[in-house]
């Protein structure tokens, strides 16, 4: 698969008084065409301010994010996205890429029919449909909006929490994109409604070719559609590589402590595991490796590179082509 999208070096940071705090350090990541990348992390990795960083969407001031490269091939053009003016983003931003986000009734407008909303889109980045009425009804039968001739006069608050998530992921392919960004899109559904958003999204990728980047903080929602997985801890990557090897042969001590802390079945009763401590906020990153306080209190960190991972910032090391993880002493054996 060709890359759709190269990332190189992105920091993010945020004005806080005379302070710039910063939220993601220098990281790297590619998206090919056609592949679902997902950025797995607790709340405050910096994955959602990552994503929002690619499109300027953070706003600036408060926001400072720079990078080697964001660059998005389009139409057999690489084209730098921190480059472009203003107006040429606009057209990116919500056309070859959509934004999907985890609280769709903080998103839709609630005093605009979902129909009014929906064609917005269509106006301003496939001007060239003439029947916009049947491309929206089309898009809502491709979310699976039942009755979407009467659907598309209706208000949000007059649509269930799955309902308006459709219509956001509506909304967002109105614009044709080839590259989706899902953050958290099932965090505020049922477990029966997340399970039939994710088959969507899988489904509307396979009919469409088109990428997508799912931001979610649960290794067991991302394992049933992702064909890559970066891990992000306080800012940084800090393991990535096919699913298969992320989710098998976990080769940081977060990635196998998140995989520990998922539910069990017949565990039922049971307590459930849990990472002790926190993910340290901006301002306060250790100076060496940044899970090392929490590693310690696990005790999965050996003594004899304690010094070293308290002091000195992990290197990436390689276990295949595709596999790579930050971490000075890794596990002989892995779950």
């Amino acid at each position: 698969m060709n890359t759709l999208l190269e990332v190189k070096n992105l920091t993010v940071s945020f004005s806080s008084g005379k302070k710039d705090l910063e939220v993601v350090s220098q990281i790297s990541f590619s998206v090919r065409r056609g592949e679902i990348l997902a950025l797995v992390g607790e709340s405050g990795c910096g994955k959602s301010a990552s994503c929002l960083a690619l499109t300027g969407l953070l706003p600036v001031p408060p926001a400072k994010y720079h990078a080697d490269c964001i660059r998005f091939f389009h139409d057999g053009e690489a084209v730098e996205l921190q480059a472009l003016p203003a107006s040429r983003l606009r057209k990116i931003r919500g056309g070859n890429i959509a934004y999907i986000f985890q609280e769709p009734t903080a998103s839709l407008n609630p005093v605009m029919r979902i129909g009014e909303q929906i064609e917005e889109v269509l106006k301003l980045h496939r001007p060239e449909i003439r029947d916009r009425k049947q491309e929206i009804i089309s898009l809502l039968k491709q979310v699976g909006i039942t009755s979407s001739e009467s659907r598309i006069n209706s208000y949000p608050h007059e649509l269930s929490g799955g309902m308006q998530q459709r219509v956001m992921i509506a909304m967002a392919l109105a614009g044709d994109p080839e590259l989706l960004i899902a953050d958290e899109p099932t965090t505020a559904l049922d477990v029966t409604v997340q399970s039939q958003i994710l088959e969507l999204l899988e489904q509307l990728r396979k009919e469409r070719q088109m990428a997508v980047i799912l931001i979610s903080h649960n290794l067991g929602v991302v394992s049933r559609l992702a064909d890559r997985i970066a891990v992000m801890y306080a800012g940084k990557i800090v393991e990535s590589g096919s699913a298969d090897e992320v989710l098998f042969s976990p080769r940081h001590p977060y990635t196998a402590a998140l995989l520990a802390a998922l539910p069990v079945p017949g565990n039922r009763g049971k307590q459930l595991n849990t990472i002790p401590g926190f993910v340290p906020p901006p301002g306060k990153f250790p100076s060496g490796c940044r899970f090392c306080g929490r590693c310690t209190v696990m005790e999965t960190l050996p003594e004899a590179t304690k010094e070293r991972c308290a002091a000195e910032v992990p290197r990436e090391t390689a276990f295949s082509s595709t596999h790579y993880a930050c971490c000075h002493c890794f596990p002989e054996e892995t779950p």
